[in-house]
């Protein structure tokens, strides 16, 4: 059976999965929540995940794939780029106005720039159409303007510095663990405090950049180039040569995934974005709260990290088994897939907040545009949609990692190597059962909050 049919059976999986698992709508809850379907439904779902990974397994083949080379490049109109450009540090110079301006009461200026449109938003844009961020990144904008500056005098910023190839992306890594606890667990949320943090990454990003030249630091050190660059490997377009040239070149699905290169570094920064996810979501739920409700913040804060320094060493682990192509090239989409799950209703629907903000930027009492009295709206999502969205997202994730973690592991054994590709199976498995289970409990109760309301 060649690779379209079996691509066309996992598809049809994943329809009957989601149709199968889809919340009844028998009674609604509190007007607008409709009541999820008994907890066991859950567990088939995830069940029928597990049995789609076998399924895809058994009927997939040897025979090569033809091969398909990237398109036609394009280049993206010059004012394009300087507009994104200036959008990244406009961006940039509001969270550190709010820094300044907005004090300790209120950080959502803040907070909506920074984890709803920057962590969250721009993930989900790079999985989508590629290399956004590097021409929104404000960081290399104020390099290069230090730079032009310097120019005239003589100085020039030297970025000769090398770069020991055994460090690779790991200061990457070590900002990630920093900014998913920033996220999830700092209770830092006043807007001068956020602001703070930005302004500190932003010196230690422009010493990094000066010390090792900014494409170096760009694609090792600073984090969000490295994580947004992971996502875009999954998109359509790829950036060709320098950002300034604005050469973007169409390719295949996943031709990135499996064609670039893995290191161990960049499998944790996957690993940690994924674990982040997982420890969000279970969390969030009564079985957990039994067991560690209540613990000292910095027990929470070490729980927090244990658990995603082991997601980080169990992928690595893996990738030396599968081979560190494989499980980068399987694991994104699962990155994505759960981003979309967590994280698109919230984008959906704090999003809306920039209408506010807009109105009133600085959190001095105005109202530029009459806006600022406007409260997002949920009323477009119940409990079915928001269902449906998480388990597709979860299972699509789930069904596109395996298929192109099975390609890198084929192309392996093509090679002439040794390997096996059922330790990726059983770990995305394992996600999956996890992250179908915490979505679970999550929707149960909300269920039963509006039952005793």
């Amino acid at each position: 059976m060649g690779s379209t049919r079996t691509l066309r059976v996992m598809v049809s999986a994943v329809v009957l999965l989601v149709l199968a698992a889809a919340p009844a709508s028998a009674h609604t809850l509190d007007g607008d929540v409709d009541a999820p379907l008994p907890f066991a439904a859950y567990l088939a779902g995830a069940a029928v995940a597990v049995a789609l990974s076998f399924v895809f397994v058994a009927l997939s083949d040897d025979r090569p794939a033809p091969e398909r080379e990237p398109g036609r490049v394009r280049t993206i109109w010059r004012p394009v780029r300087w507009l994104l450009r200036a959008t990244g540090l406009l961006a940039w110079a509001w969270v550190v106005a709010q820094a300044v301006a907005g004090g300790t009461s209120d950080a959502e200026v803040a907070s909506l720039i920074l984890w709803v449109y920057g962590w969250i938003g721009l993930a989900l844009v790079s999985a989508l159409l590629g290399p956004v961020w590097a021409w929104l990144d404000p960081f290399t904008t104020l390099y290069d303007v230090i730079a032009a500056i310097l120019r005239p005098t003589g100085l020039h910023l030297p970025g000769r510095a090398p770069w020991n190839r055994y460090t690779q992306a790991w200061p990457a890594v070590v900002f990630l663990l920093v900014f998913v606890w920033l996220e999830l667990d700092s209770g830092i949320e006043d807007a001068r405090r956020l602001g703070v943090v930005l302004v500190g990454y932003t010196l230690i990003t422009l010493v990094g950049m000066t010390w090792y030249g900014k494409h170096r630091w760009r694609s090792h050190g600073e984090v969000f180039s490295v994580w947004f660059g992971l996502l875009g490997r999954l998109a359509p377009f790829g950036l060709l040569g320098r950002r300034r040239d604005g050469q973007v070149q169409r390719r295949p699905f996943g031709h990135a995934l499996t064609h670039e290169p893995w290191s161990a570094s960049l499998l944790a920064v996957v690993a940690i974005a994924v674990g982040s996810v997982i420890w969000d979501g279970v969390s969030q739920t009564q079985p957990f709260y039994d067991l560690f409700g209540g613990v000292h913040p910095v027990t929470d804060a070490l729980m927090l990290v244990g658990f995603l320094v082991f997601m980080a060493a169990l992928v690595i682990g893996v990738g030396r088994r599968v081979g560190y192509v494989a499980m980068g090239a399987g694991l994104v989409p699962v990155a994505v897939g759960y981003l979309v799950a967590h994280y698109l209703t919230y984008l959906l629907v704090e999003g809306q907040r920039i209408v506010v903000a807009l109105s009133d930027p600085f959190q001095q009492g105005w109202d530029l545009f009459g806006t600022v009295r406007y409260e997002p709206t949920d009323d477009f999502l119940s409990a079915s949609v928001v269902w449906t969205i998480q388990v597709t997202a979860v299972v699509l994730g789930h069904v596109v990692g395996a298929w192109l973690g099975h390609a890198a592991v084929r192309e392996r054994r093509r090679a002439g190597e040794d390997t096996s590709q059922w330790p990726l199976a059983a770990l995305m498995i394992g996600m999956t059962v996890v992250a179908l289970w915490s979505l679970g409990q999550n929707l149960v109760f909300v269920a039963e909050a509006a039952l005793a309301t």
